[in-house]
């Protein structure tokens, strides 16, 4: 076992839980360029082409015997297995929060040299001012934002017991591999359609690039222990309107279609009635945030870290289109609630015909 006292250039051995999955397998092969090695942990198996060079254990984050396995002989740890919004509030509750706790414990007990944890920016709930700061106030919106306030709560916990626990606060990821949500978008736009937006689009929405994030990441996995033993807003640093930034991917499609406003009040009740009807992928703390400003300071991990992104909103957005067109038969007809597949249409296919 190797111990903090190595230097970080030298080759680690990684753990990514939820390696399987869109920031998963960005980070994998992030670590591999740099020629680390790694062990991958997930629910659902490891079909990319660097199979051959990882270590693949597929299990659940919530069973110890499988965690355990995953965990040998590992120097750093990065959790960013979690049960997304569209999840049941069960599944939510026992991944984000009773399977981070039994990865902690393994990690704790295996000696690791760090445990970077990827929560998100939606523990700051719908908030009143914006940028958001690490030190704002936390308020979880529905069963996701509460186990991730929850999930950060046990990992101050393991602090105080003197585990080096990074965590980072990513706003929304688009990049290679990346579906969900934004497909709704992609497959609008390949489609020759304009795309409705809620409310005027006038709001700035900050996304991020997961090459971006995964560099984030990386600096904390490498500086001072003493630096990064803390929580780190990550964003893009140039974002425009939602508007003007959705537009991009409208325009680089060619078919000279537009961002459609609607009025925001009757859509997101609109949305609210098809939610509970289980006929839309778009859940609450999508529609109800979608119309407001939302963007952190992200100075602080351009001070503390030397953080600095590449990639703005526009750029971010069309490199991940180019992607999703690149790849569109492997996907085509797939549909679930993870970022690695688009999410469901419902009945929100049936709008496409007006655009």
């Amino acid at each position: 076992m190797t111990h903090a006292s190595t230097p970080p250039s030298s080759p680690r051995h990684y753990l990514i839980t939820g390696g399987a999955g869109f920031l998963g397998i960005n980070l994998i092969r992030y670590l591999l360029a740099r020629g680390h090695r790694v062990t991958s942990l997930d629910i659902l198996p490891f079909t990319y082409p660097e199979r051959s060079r990882i270590v693949e254990v597929t299990g659940d984050i919530r069973n110890p015997d499988a965690v355990a396995q995953a965990m040998q002989d590992i120097d750093i740890v990065v959790h960013t297995a979690a049960a997304l919004p569209l999840y049941t509030p069960e599944e939510i509750y026992t991944t984000d929060i009773d399977g981070l706790r039994t990865v902690l414990s393994a990690a704790q007990a295996h000696g690791v040299e760090r445990f970077i944890h990827i929560s998100s920016t939606a523990v700051y709930g719908i908030p009143d001012h914006h940028p958001l700061y690490e030190d704002d106030p936390l308020d979880g919106v529905g069963p996701y934002g509460e186990a991730k306030v929850e999930a950060e709560r046990i990992c101050r916990e393991f602090r105080a017991q003197g585990m080096c626990i990074p965590i980072i606060r990513p706003k929304s990821f688009v990049g290679p591999e990346r579906l969900g949500v934004f497909a709704l978008l992609y497959d609008w736009a390949k489609d020759g359609k304009g795309f409705p937006m809620l409310g005027s689009g006038r709001n700035r929405y900050q996304l991020l690039d997961v090459e971006d994030l995964c560099d984030a990441i990386y600096l904390t996995a490498t500086l001072d222990e003493q630096r990064v033993n803390d929580v780190f807003n990550i964003g893009a640093k140039e974002f425009k309107t939602m508007r003007e930034d959705y537009q991009a991917v409208l325009d680089h499609a060619g078919f000279g279609k537009k961002i459609v406003p609607t009025p925001a009040g009757p859509v997101i009740f609109g949305l609210r009635l098809l939610e509970k009807l289980k006929l839309s992928p778009l859940y609450k703390w999508v529609y109800e945030t979608a119309t407001e400003d939302s963007f952190v300071s992200i100075e602080k991990a351009e001070r503390v870290l030397g953080f600095s992104p590449k990639y703005s909103n526009q750029q971010a957005l069309v490199r991940n289109y180019e992607w999703y067109i690149a790849h569109l038969p492997e996907f085509s007809g797939a549909t679930g609630v993870t970022h690695r597949v688009p999410w469901k249409q419902g009945a929100l296919r049936l709008a496409k015909v007006f655009f």
